[in-house]
């Protein structure tokens, strides 16, 4: 049951381990083989393993403090009461600043491979979806659980033939994978480049515990549901970037900007760029779709928690929706549609989402023996990698993120200082 102003429990385990993989399975594993293999060459599937022992660290840790504070808004919440007001707030502004920008880079990946057309053709077709996927989340999570589950099915058959062709073609092998490729992987810090860029595909798992407040039984369904969510995320990363490189070699993956589409082609497969193109598309939607749900409930609590204004906080009396910040996110993101293109923009939406999660590890090292379900040791590793993989980003997502960081903060120094002086006698 919910009160007013609370969402309904309405996911149970299977919905929640759904909309996690929706997260997960996006564009980005279309998309990300491309910069990783420029970044390690045939050493990327080391980065990729790097970035699941990363994301498995912060997914036990979002686990675990999820099952102790089933609420709405993940590492905002988890920063307040474990860290303090100010963490709580950088952690939620790094993920709704660097989300938004996803969600608009999204929209735009789902028109490039849907509209062949002018670019003016492109960015109408993307804010009309970011409008129709929001209208989907103001009916209620329900009916955003059902829709995901449609699209990480069709995503996943597309991988599925995907991987088949690349199989059966003309010269795939695991000799490609190892083979000189020519490229000069940049040693130690490519691989860990590698690591960041993938890792960011992982982040997924976010997703189901921002929605803590919608889940049945959050304590035993939440931390089932991120787990076994990045389990499936692990194996179908590794199983197309296997074949990928199986079928196209390093080289070929480091200079294409549309890597599956070039892997099928080099092994004579090139009658699957649909199945590619309908899998892109549609697995941008479903990650987009997933991003406004958990944006949305991060708002609400940062709302809640006065970080944001207060009409945010407003929930549906009928749907049981954040239905204010949903359509305060929508409009953003359609502005951005509009006005630029932040396809580019995963380095700066990395920068984000590792000290979001570097803060959740934090928060989770905290707390205390009958809440802990992990060993600390796994919150330090997450602390640990996070920070390294930051620091390993190209410098200008670096230079974007502190920038990004900045203006929140100062931000939220100004206002707490005009408060003070309002409530000054």
């Amino acid at each position: 049951m919910s009160g007013p102003g609370q969402l309904a429990r309405r996911l149970g385990l299977r919905d929640a381990v759904v909309i996690g993989v929706g997260s997960m399975v996006g564009a980005g594993v279309f998309a990300a083989f491309g910069p990783a293999a420029r970044a390690a060459g045939g050493w990327l599937l080391l980065g990729l393993v790097i970035a699941a022992v990363i994301a498995y660290a912060n997914a036990v840790a979002s686990a675990q403090l999820a099952a102790a504070y089933p609420t709405s808004g993940g590492t905002y919440v988890y920063g307040r009461e474990r860290l303090g007001a100010w963490w709580g707030f950088t952690g939620g502004w790094g993920f709704v600043v660097g989300k938004t920008a996803s969600c608009a880079a999204m929209a735009l990946t789902f028109a490039a491979y849907a509209v062949p057309g002018p670019a003016w053709l492109q960015r109408g077709v993307a804010v009309l979806v970011v409008l129709a996927l929001a209208g989907l989340n103001l009916r209620g999570i329900t009916r955003t659980a059902v829709v995901t589950r449609v699209l990480v099915t069709i995503t996943l058959l597309c991988l599925a033939v995907l991987v088949i062709g690349l199989w059966v073609g003309n010269g795939a092998g695991f000799s490609r994978i190892v083979q000189d490729s020519g490229i000069d992987p940049g040693g130690p810090l490519g691989v860990l480049q590698a690591a960041g860029l993938l890792f960011f595909a992982f982040a997924g798992y976010a997703r189901i515990a921002t929605m803590g407040e919608e889940v049945v039984e959050p304590r035993v369904t939440i931390p089932r549901a991120i787990t076994l969510a990045l389990g499936i995320a692990v194996v179908v990363y590794a199983v197309v970037g296997v074949s990928a490189l199986a079928a196209a070699g390093p080289a070929t993956l480091a200079d294409s900007s549309a890597p599956l589409v070039d892997a099928v082609r080099a092994v004579g497969a090139g009658g699957l760029d649909p199945v590619v193109r309908i899998g892109a598309a549609v697995a941008s939607l479903g990650a987009l779709l997933a991003l406004i749900a958990g944006i949305g409930r991060t708002g609400l609590a940062m709302a809640r928690g006065r970080d944001l204004p207060g009409w945010l906080a407003a929930v549906h009396p009928v749907h049981h929706v954040p239905h204010h910040a949903e359509i305060a996110l929508a409009g953003v993101i359609s502005l951005l549609v509009l006005i630029t293109d932040l396809r580019g923009v995963i380095g700066f939406s990395s920068f984000g989402v590792l000290i979001y999660y570097a803060i959740a590890n934090a928060s989770a090292f905290t707390q205390p023996a009958k809440d802990r379900r992990w060993p600390r040791a796994l919150n330090l590793l997450g602390v640990a990698g996070c920070l390294v993989l930051v620091v390993t980003l190209p410098g200008s997502s670096v230079l974007a993120g502190i920038a990004m960081f900045a203006v929140g903060l100062a931000g939220r120094a100004v206002v707490l200082w005009r408060r003070s002086t309002r409530a000054q006698p």
